[in-house]
């Protein structure tokens, strides 16, 4: 029997978190029944848990992957352009990591063994608010007169309340205005 290749592996390991990232953020993390993970994924049952010992682990791959890419975003451009990016993008990856968070957000809240294993990815995104944050402050982009890690409280609340919002299914329009108050609030001057 032929090797399969470790591309090959990352590859369909891959393709059953894009699938999976649809599917969870269709229908919720209860909703994501097996059966609407093969269809969304295009691989059976068999090929999706042969990877992933279960849904739940299935979705905490997702959910740390979306994690990564979101603390990427946030050390790169700042926490305000992942609430852009989300406003911007209705449709795409930015979207659907609203919907990974909002499932995150729920498991928080409801069960606590889930809030143990997340610890680290919680502490992986302040870390990585606050170090951006840090180097806006030194450079002389973000104002000084109120301490680091209050700003990136404000952020992460801001950053709640637009999920919030999003969720709920409310207009986008005039939330480019609210993102560039909120980006001012920060701003030095």
């Amino acid at each position: 029997m032929p090797r399969v290749s470790t591309d090959h592996l990352a590859a369909r390991r891959q393709q059953i978190l894009d699938g999976a990232r649809a599917c969870f953020t269709r229908y919720g993390y209860e909703g994501a029944t097996v059966r609407r993970l093969e269809q969304s994924t295009g691989l059976s049952r068999g090929a999706i848990f042969h990877h992933y010992r279960d849904k739940d682990a299935l979705f905490l791959a997702l959910a740390e992957q979306d994690a990564e890419r979101i603390a990427d975003v946030v050390a790169e451009h700042g926490l305000v352009q992942v609430m852009r990016d989300l406003v911007a993008d209705p449709d795409g990856d930015a979207r659907s990591w609203l919907g990974t968070r909002l499932e995150v957000a729920r498991r928080l809240r409801t069960e606590p063994e889930f809030r143990e294993r997340w610890q680290a990815q919680l502490a992986a995104l302040g870390a990585a608010t606050r170090a951006r944050l840090e180097r806006q402050v030194a450079a002389g982009v973000v104002r000084d007169d109120v301490p680091v890690p209050v700003l990136a409280r404000y952020l992460d609340l801001v950053l709640e309340g637009l999920e919030s919002h999003l969720a709920r299914g409310l207009p986008v329009d005039e939330l480019d205005a609210v993102l560039d108050l909120v980006e001012g609030a920060v701003r030095r001057g």
